[in-house]
């Protein structure tokens, strides 16, 4: 059986001596109860990681658990072949809770020793369990992987530069982008502004009707702090193949029909060639200030400036398929290829799923062939409650064998949704879960979630456009900030599954169970398993190699087995 640790007396003496030596990489999460559940604390001295398992022996297995009760990568560990369920045991509340937060580590890893000993008689049997067998077969492989992500807008690095200390800024570059944190390999940025910033802006908005460009010729000053904080984001999480996506929301003024920043306004026609020059000269100014870029896109959501704009009010650039088809083929297209970022990925659409099979439909229409200048299709996920995956279907039928990632997600942006963070919501981390599934199922390369951090509102930005986020600063002390379920269900995806690992074959037999799979680079085999339900389940693993495996896991939560 195995039991939720206790790292007992004795251990908390190793890890108090391992922190301050610097050796330790795992450290516990704080948690919090708030007001829709709970939470993960991390101050500046003090934020959860977990060090990735390592395999001894052919048979092992690792086991990473999160649940509504409370588990926050939980890690446990076992061997195949025995005959023994292995028993994933939820949370329990301790009898007492960390101290406050002026208390010493040693405190509070003491505390969490005792409350640990005393929690695990204390562990109530669950009343219902189901049962699923989960057939995994190695030999059937689909997508490659290309990477896991989220996106450092303008708001973000406002945040970020409010934090009193260096070190707390350091504990959200390392909780997503370090191999102890979520594992992120891709981030988004906005070429200029985007919504989330704290006013519109674009680079060379002065001088005006010039060609020339002159006003890209160094870093825009907003870009100038924000590059500086992902230089050091990748600096303290180790993070040296940062694959960086860049989208341009709006240009400046001057070259849209309307002169204005949102609203029904296209690009002029003069401008088609300056337009592209304007994201070429940003490839040159993120490489020359040590940021390159992997991929941009075409636009971000290009029908807010056509058919949305009396429900947006935020920076937009309208495009109807067949103008964005001109663009493409007759000036960015030969721009990009002909220069030396001819390697760049450029994504297409960048817009909701709805949206996608006509674009390219239409685009190919009006000029045969210029979807082959688009290396991969970039979809957000809004509306996918709505529009089901047959769009994602219809869309391969015109963009075969490019890269699908969801490029923007976050939760709040609906009328039917509270539009704020619901702090500690474990049903909006179970949304998350089922649409990570769903795409990575439907044969989708990565995702990239929206803000990697936001206030307790929801922004800031400057058409109080709130939504949710996996991670929120209290920005009443500026010394805190909170990890949601949100953060660590996506960590369930991308921390074991690096660059470079292809989706198996993973078939449950029942509906009790949402699982994929995956075999890494190393051949080590990663699968993600998701009970919903609010029964326990009994999961029997059948891997054709490896032989079986059976694990007891609790209602409402999610797992990630790592295995050889």
């Amino acid at each position: 059986m195995l039991k939720r640790k206790s790292i007992g007396l004795l251990g908390a003496f190793v890890l108090l001596i391992a922190i301050i030596g610097g050796q330790a990489k795992t450290v516990p999460c704080k948690l919090k109860d708030v007001k829709y559940g709970k939470v993960c604390v991390c101050t500046a001295d003090y934020c959860d990681y977990l060090d990735n398992p390592t395999l001894s022996k052919d048979d092992d297995f690792a086991i990473i658990s999160s649940s509504k009760q409370g588990l926050r990568f939980e890690l446990n560990t076992g061997s195949f072949g025995s005959k023994d369920t292995y028993a994933i045991e939820d949370y329990v509340e301790p009898a007492s809770k960390f101290a406050a937060s002026n208390d010493t580590i040693l405190s509070k890893l003491w505390d969490q020793a005792i409350d640990s000993i005393f929690s695990q008689s204390a562990t109530p049997a669950s009343s219902i369990t189901r049962s699923v067998t989960l057939k995994l077969d190695r030999s059937k492989r689909f997508q490659k992987i290309e990477g896991f992500g989220g996106s450092f807008t303008g708001a973000v690095s406002y945040l970020l530069n409010n934090f009193k200390e260096q070190d707390i800024q350091d504990h959200l570059y390392k909780s997503y982008y370090a191999a102890d944190g979520l594992g992120f390999n891709l981030l988004r940025i906005s070429i200029g502004g985007c919504d989330f910033d704290l006013n519109p802006w674009a680079y060379n908005e002065e001088p005006q009707n010039e060609v020339v460009l002159t006003g890209m010729d160094k870093l825009h000053e907003r870009d100038v702090l924000r590059v500086g904080q992902i230089k050091r984001m990748k600096e303290v999480s180790g993070e040296t193949n940062l694959r960086i996506k860049g989208a341009a929301w709006s240009p400046p003024k001057w070259m849209k029909t309307n002169n204005e920043w949102t609203g029904f306004g296209q690009l002029k026609r003069e401008y088609y060639q300056t337009w592209a020059n304007y994201h070429l000269k940003w490839l040159d100014l993120m490489e020359s200030n040590g940021l390159p870029i992997w991929a941009i896109s075409t636009g971000n959501e290009p029908l807010n400036g056509i058919f949305f704009m009396f429900f947006v009010k935020f920076m937009s650039l309208g495009w109807t398929p067949q103008m964005q088809a001109v663009w493409l083929n007759d000036y960015l297209g030969p721009t990009i290829r002909n220069s030396k970022h001819k390697d760049i990925i450029i994504f297409g659409n960048d817009d909701q799923r709805f949206t996608s099979p006509l674009w390219f439909k239409m685009m190919n229409r009006t000029r045969p062939n210029s979807v082959d200048y688009i290396d991969g299709v970039a979809l957000h996920w809004y509306w996918d409650e709505i529009f089901g995956n047959s769009f994602i279907h219809k869309t391969n039928k015109y963009m075969e064998n490019k890269i699908q990632i969801i490029s923007e997600s976050c939760i709040g942006d609906k009328p039917w949704q509270k539009a704020a963070p619901l702090l500690g919501s474990w049903e909006r981390g179970e949304k998350m879960a089922r649409s990570m599934m769903s795409h990575l199922q439907d044969g989708f390369h990565g995702w990239i979630d929206w803000n990697i951090i936001l206030d307790e509102e929801g922004g800031p930005n400057y058409v109080d456009n709130f939504v949710d986020a996996p991670v929120i600063a209290d920005t009443i002390t500026y010394t805190e900030f909170y990890k949601q379920p949100m953060f660590y269900v996506m960590g369930h995806f991308s921390k074991l599954v690096p660059e470079g690992s292809v989706h198996i074959e993973a078939v449950a037999s029942n509906i009790n169970l949402d699982c994929i799979a995956f075999i890494r680079p190393d051949n080590k085999i990663v699968a993600v398993l998701f009970n919903s339900g609010r029964a326990d389940l009994d999961i029997t693993i059948v891997d054709t190699i490896r032989g079986e495996l059976k694990v007891n896991v609790p209602a409402k939560s999610i797992h990630t087995l790592y295995y050889n």
